[in-house]
């Protein structure tokens, strides 16, 4: 460690192990800790192909440049003083004691506990006959068609993030499930003398990985419930590529199968698109997502079996020893998260959170199931105005409901009064109900802006699809900017009013897709604000046409500006603290890289400001350094929801303020994407954000504080009660919700309807 950094991949590595640890908790429901243990499989996909890809590409490029650099750990080195080389091999020795501590909950507590309450997962050594005939019949006519058995020596595309089975075979041997066993071993060498031959096979995805074994499996075939077992059945289930293991002699007749296990891979996926290509943009992209296909592989994770497969598909693939990962299996742990949702179960799974609505929303939406048959929208069709225009509105997802933000966009399409809606795009769900207002209003003759983030990795087919499908409705879709990120999140909607055009806002820290809503926790702010609103014009100008950079009020947008404000805040509270008034500085974001601001807060600490930060993931300030570090501590809550939102707090010698971003502290935020930070202005607002802010700080359930040699040290409860921040969180949303129901009924009462 140099300079007191941490270095970043071990530092992600460490988050996904908070994320581990979760699902290692034995006080939780299985099917809870099942979820939290799919998603480590899932983000240590894309982990190799970010971030270990690039530092591969590094060290491959100074190899060649200097083929003595492979004797010796190259020259490259991060921010924390470690070689690339040696982070590679920090990365493999720390994942792979992650993975065996994932794989052996699984094994040996989830998978056992789930069986043991009547949803089994059987394996080919326990299918009985009876299973084992069903399954055969299965795959003989129905998996089997599907099927394309590959030649290695053919060279096939092994694509990135699919499962394969492989085999070794020999001629002239018929194999069956019983004489063939999954973990035949084998030396390699062909009996008859010949060259090896391996076959893959791609698992097709247009079939369940999950196949249910009914009870009664007479004429099963032909019923729904080989699809879905009957609801008062014990849920026995197989997975579909030991299905293809198991009975895959059917593909070869005339060998015999001395070997097979299932694999996968993931290839480098941190690529570029060529942005000079304006005209044909979505062009380059589809090249470029294309090129993820067939970029260089970077890790391949395999079950046992035969060592010759294994050797033999690593070879063609180019894999070294230490990029093999070898588990149990099932791989690919997240495409089971359709048991988690399994109905009849509920006492494996932690009892559904509630999402309740905004107290400002509660009434109008029960004056409108009143109206229902006489009034088109939430009570009245400019309520949703209204309650903007009263005060300030903050949304906090998923403890409250996304119904206002969809209502402001549905609200906007059909407003005969609303000119224009602008708006930014980086994620959002596949049949959105953002999308279908913003194309509704564009059909309705409003005219209709949305500046669409291509780049938004692994949602660029998505995103390109549903660009489109707003062209073709007439809105003007802005394609992002060249060699920036669009990743702000903002909205305007324009209405005439009395002679004046009136603008409405929306900020957010978190995207506008209606599916995520309901896991991220996120922030977001309606207003009227007309400084806000002025400078929220200024940023679509900039986002769409030819624009000179120019001040603003109240919002801070990076790359201009936002990391310089950032360190100016942090300056003049280091510079404003004293023994008898000392600084404080309470920040929340999902990653701490840039060091920049790192030094900055070391400088502060430094001054006696006092400086407490909720990272949920990569953070590379060291904590509690005497004289350096000392007066910042860190922590991180990794619970039932995603931690998402940007919250950032400065005391500022009594005169408080609060902001919102959608920015993290890391260099690509603040130097290379479009981002946004905007202040909360309303006093009763202000409070209820920093509300939000201090009740993480004092969870001691799910909270992990960072130590000064990089371990995480979880929170404990001591002799005190017990406090976790999201379930809290929860309780303050539905006292609201509640208090909004008693206080705001007899006014729904008295109110007459208006005329329609």
């Amino acid at each position: 460690m140099r300079k007191n950094y941490f270095n970043r991949e071990l530092s992600w590595i460490d988050f996904n192990e908070r994320v581990l640890n979760e699902g290692l908790r034995a006080d939780m429901p299985p099917l809870e800790r099942f979820r939290f243990l799919s998603i480590v499989s899932s983000n240590f996909d894309e982990f190799f192909m970010v971030r270990i890809a690039p530092l591969k590409a590094a060290l491959r490029a100074e190899r060649q440049a200097d083929p003595q650099a492979e004797h010796t750990l190259g020259t490259k080195a991060d921010i924390s003083g470690m070689k690339y080389e040696t982070i590679l091999a920090a990365c493999g020795e720390k994942i792979r004691s992650i993975l065996k501590r994932q794989y052996d909950c699984l094994l040996n507590e989830i998978f056992p506990t789930l069986a043991a309450n009547g949803l089994e997962l059987l394996h080919p050594n326990s299918y009985s006959v009876d299973d084992t005939a069903f399954l055969e019949t299965m795959f003989k006519r129905e998996i089997a068609p599907t099927l394309t058995p590959l030649r290695l020596d053919d060279r096939p595309l092994i694509g990135n993030k699919w499962l394969y089975a492989a085999f070794l075979l020999e001629p002239a041997y018929t194999a069956s499930c019983a004489s063939a066993p999954l973990n035949a071993p084998a030396d390699g060498a062909s009996e008859d003398g010949l060259p090896k031959r391996i076959s893959v096979i791609k698992i097709p995805s247009s079939f369940n990985r999950i196949v249910w074994i009914p009870a009664d499996k007479t004429d099963s075939l032909d019923r729904e419930s080989a699809d879905e077992p009957e609801k008062n059945e014990k849920k026995r289930f197989a997975l579909l590529e030991d299905m293809i293991l198991c009975f895959a002699h059917h593909l070869y007749p005339g060998f015999q199968i001395k070997g097979r296990m299932l694999f996968q891979i993931n290839r480098d996926a941190d690529f570029s698109v060529d942005e000079k290509r304006d005209e044909d943009f979505i062009e380059a992209m589809n090249e470029a997502l294309e090129n993820r296909e067939t970029s260089s592989p970077v890790r391949m994770v395999y079950t046992p079996g035969n060592g010759t497969v294994r050797k033999e598909i690593a070879d063609f693939l180019g894999f070294e020893e230490h990029d093999l990962y070898e588990v149990p299996g099932p791989l690919q742990v997240s495409d089971l998260l359709g048991l988690v949702k399994m109905a009849g179960f509920d006492a494996l799974k932690e009892k559904s959170w509630k999402i309740y609505q905004h107290p400002a929303f509660i009434a109008e939406r029960q004056f409108a199931d009143r109206q229902r048959e006489a009034l088109t929208y939430a009570g009245r069709p400019d309520a949703v105005w209204d309650i903007i225009k009263a005060d300030d509105v903050l949304l906090h997802l998923p403890y409250q409901s996304f119904d206002p933000v969809v209502e402001f966009f549905q609200a906007a399409a059909n407003d005969p009064q609303t000119l224009a809606i602008k708006t930014t795009l980086y994620r959002t769900s596949g049949n959105s109900p953002v999308l279908r207002a913003l194309e509704q209003a564009a059909l309705n003759g409003k005219q209709v802006t949305a500046v669409v983030e291509l780049k938004a990795r692994f949602d660029e087919e998505r995103n390109i699809s549903w660009a489109q499908r707003l062209e073709k409705a007439g809105v003007i879709v802005v394609y992002g900017l060249s060699n920036l990120k669009v990743h702000a999140k903002a909205s305007i909607v324009m209405r005439k009013e009395t002679g004046r055009i009136e603008r409405y806002i929306h900020l957010s820290t978190g995207n506008y897709n209606d599916k995520t809503a309901k896991l991220y926790e996120d922030l977001s702010l309606f207003t009227v604000n007309e400084e806000i609103a002025f400078d929220t014009g200024i940023l679509f100008n900039m986002l769409t046409g030819y624009s000179i950079i120019q001040s603003m009020r109240r919002l801070s947008i990076a790359p201009i500006d936002l990391k310089h404000r950032f360190l100016s805040l942090i300056e003049r509270e280091t510079s404003r603290s004293s023994e008898k008034y000392p600084g404080k500085i309470i920040a929340k974001m999902n990653a701490l890289a840039d060091s920049d601001i790192i030094q900055a807060l070391y400088r502060a600490s430094q001054a006696g400001v006092t400086v407490k930060l909720n990272v949920r993931g990569v953070c590379l300030l060291v904590p509690g350094v005497q004289s350096v570090s000392e007066n910042i501590s860190v922590i991180s809550v990794i619970d039932h929801y995603l931690e998402h939102s940007r919250i950032f707090y400065f005391a500022n010698g009594g005169a408080e303020e609060i902001f919102l971003s959608s920015a993290d502290w890391m260099p690509r935020n603040l130097e290379r994407r479009v981002e946004l930070m905007f202040p909360i202005l309303q006093e009763d607002v202000k409070k209820e954000v920093f509300s939000i802010l201090e009740t993480y700080f004092k969870d001691n359930t799910h909270a992990r504080s960072l130590n000064q040699d990089g371990s995480w040290t979880q929170i404990r409860a001591g002799s005190g009660e017990t406090f976790r921040a999201q379930t809290e969180l929860l309780e303050k949303a539905r006292r609201a919700a509640g208090k909004s129901l008693v206080t705001r009924e007899t006014f729904i009462v008295r109110r007459s309807p208006p005329d329609v």
